[in-house]
């Protein structure tokens, strides 16, 4: 038996799946299959009751998967001590990154970071904020950029910024000469908006709701240079942070919206009384201080 094994035991207990744990992992069906297995032959037991629709644990698999919880929270203090003790020569740092966010000055400060501490690497994954979040409390990242509000019972938060969005529409449509539009007259509009680990997807719903009106929905993405693509080839309208809209292209048009205005303010989270490495103390501490919070 080694770590591996209990920790892709996790993953399927916690995906209900064995191909959801797999995608989770980034390695294939087979793979994980043939390791939970193996570890089911190691101690003689059925894990996974497989003989319904639906995978469950067994008795004994639920006992088990308490047991194994203990044993990678264990091995994986174990790796954040060993980094304590080598101090900041080496250490590696796991952050989220919303892909709508213009992240140019904040990886300047990770630049500057990595400068000074040459042996702390970093792994930066994209995705947004709820999927973020999660990965946050489960310990998969140490931090990540994501869309007030949070769970301040669960994270501890640094915000940053907060900015406007903006309505991108393609420059023949009707309201592109418009210096501002009202939200209300984007009642009949086509949008395409982000897909639903975005927390600005409900934002934005949420405040067209409040207006009078339910946003009909024609496409979503994760990327924001796709829904650019999509609103320049007239298959409707979207609202990007202001900050996004300095790279657009000519393509389309970038109009103030108003009444109400939408707006976004971005945090840097990370675990409350969540066991750090010294290294992710250190570039926490870091960023704090060379971040501006907004007025």
């Amino acid at each position: 038996m080694d770590i591996k094994q209990l920790q892709y035991f996790i993953e399927v207990a916690n995906m209900g799946s064995f191909s959801r744990a797999a995608e989770s992992l980034f390695i294939t069906q087979p793979t994980i299959s043939k390791m939970i297995k193996n570890l089911e032959e190691e101690l003689g037991v059925t894990l996974f009751d497989r003989s319904r629709k639906k995978l469950l644990l067994t008795d004994t698999g639920q006992t088990i998967l308490e047991q194994a919880k203990l044993i990678d929270k264990a091995f994986t203090n174990l790796e954040i001590e060993v980094d304590n003790l080598l101090g900041l020569k080496k250490g590696h740092i796991r952050i989220g990154l919303p892909p709508i966010f213009d992240a140019h000055a904040f990886l300047k400060i990770i630049g500057s970071f990595h400068e000074i501490y040459p042996g702390i690497t970093f792994q930066f994954v994209e995705d947004g904020s709820k999927r973020i979040e999660d990965d946050v409390d489960k310990h998969i990242l140490d931090a990540g950029v994501v869309v007030l509000p949070t769970k301040d019972d669960i994270f501890e938060h640094f915000a940053f910024m907060e900015e406007d969005l903006k309505l991108i529409i393609h420059p023949s449509h009707t309201l592109a000469e418009k210096n501002e539009v009202h939200l209300a007259e984007l009642a009949n509009e086509s949008f395409i908006l982000f897909n639903k680990d975005f927390v600005l997807n409900d934002h934005i719903i949420s405040a067209c709701n409040q207006t009078g009106f339910n946003p009909h929905i024609i496409s979503e993405s994760s990327q924001w240079a796709f829904i650019e693509e999509m609103v320049a080839s007239k298959l409707g309208v979207s609202l990007l942070p202001e900050s996004i809209c300095r790279h657009l292209n000519r393509n389309v048009r970038a109009v103030r919206v108003i009444e109400p205005s939408i707006s976004w303010n971005l945090a840097l989270i990370w675990g409350k009384n969540t066991y750090l490495s010294h290294a992710a103390k250190a570039w926490l501490q870091f960023t704090k201080e060379h971040l501006k919070a907004p007025l």
